[in-house]
């Protein structure tokens, strides 16, 4: 079955772009439904052909697709995925991408800088999305660049699930790595009951990835830190802040992450480093060369199933995140 029906013959059609197919198909396992057969090729030139092989009018069309590497191939399909479904009379369309590509470029730091994130909005938007849907922006302004409903999903939920059967939580400590994620810590300090620590660091603006550990700010001695960010990159500012932790007096440091982006030398680094464990979402795929021993992957499908859900049947996607839910 390629589609949910409900009374009206309103019908959910699930799409999957190629960047990340077996995510698409564990979500649309917990949905119940078939990915729609869609055919997606690659001209000699590079350029991208896409077209669906069933009737999508009048259909209730999420669109999936992972901004993973090449990042901009992937996100440039999902963008024609989106036009061919407006051009095909889909009746509704929701981007759904659990990573949004190039989240960190929200604002203007220097002159002559461009605010990308706003323009990757622009540009669905532009294209025929109707609607927006993502996991742990990487901040929560990007929501007001969209001119639309954005459903900012969160995975702290999967992560703290995880996480609370196997910690002491009263020698646990919750720590932001840098007071950018200082919010995100402190909703999870407040779910947990545990106390909240800080570390400064200063970036070299003119060198990518390039951070220098400043000061930790709050109790770690003697207790498990809790590294919390919503992406690693090049674990950079993660292994310094771990290393941070240890010099003053951590005893155990785990770090959760939603999207594991992985760039070149972060497998290395996290391999290396004094971590003990590294958790992570699927939100974005992990090569067998990304996958290590410290490393624990969580499904973040169940999650982007019942938000889909939830939007389909106009129900609420922010009580998915209110209470213990």
């Amino acid at each position: 079955m390629t589609s949910l029906k409900q009374p009206g013959e309103k019908a959910l059609m699930l799409f999957s772009g190629r960047a990340y197919p077996e995510l698409a198909e564990e979500v649309a396992e917990h949905l119940g439904v078939s990915l729609t057969p869609t055919k997606l090729i690659d001209f000699a030139n590079g350029e991208i052909y896409a077209r669906y092989l069933e009737s999508v009018r009048g259909c209730d069309a999420f669109v999936l697709q992972s901004h993973t590497g090449p990042i901009n191939q992937w996100i440039m399909e999902q963008l024609i995925m989106v036009d061919a479904l407006k051009r095909a009379s889909a009746k509704r369309i929701t981007v759904v991408m659990p990573f949004f590509g190039y989240a960190r470029q929200d604002k203007k730091g220097r002159g002559r800088e461009p605010i990308t994130a706003r323009l990757m909005a622009d540009l669905f938007k532009t294209a025929g999305a109707d609607r927006l849907m993502s996991i742990d922006l990487h901040t929560s302004q990007i929501q007001g660049f969209f001119d639309g409903p954005v459903d900012h999903l969160f995975a702290m939920p999967v992560l703290e699930s995880y996480l609370k059967d196997r910690l002491d939580l009263a020698n646990t400590t919750i720590v932001s790595p840098d007071t950018g994620r200082v919010r995100l810590s402190e909703r999870w300090a407040d779910t947990l009951g545990t106390p909240l620590a800080f570390i400064h660091k200063r970036r070299d603006l003119d060198v990518a990835n390039s951070v220098k550990v400043s000061e930790v700010v709050g109790k770690v001695r003697g207790r498990t830190c809790v590294l919390i960010d919503d992406m690693i990159d090049t674990a950079g500012t993660i292994c310094k802040a771990a290393d941070a932790l240890y010099e003053q007096g951590a005893t155990n440091v785990i770090t959760a992450a939603t999207h594991a982006v992985f760039s070149d030398p972060a497998v290395d680094r996290l391999k290396n480093s004094r971590i003990s464990e590294v958790i992570v979402t699927n939100t974005l795929p992990l090569s067998e060369e990304s996958r290590f021993d410290k490393l624990t992957v969580l499904s973040i499908a169940p999650l982007i199933a019942r938000a889909i859900t939830e939007v389909f049947t106009d129900g609420s996607v922010t009580s998915m995140f209110e209470g213990d839910t």
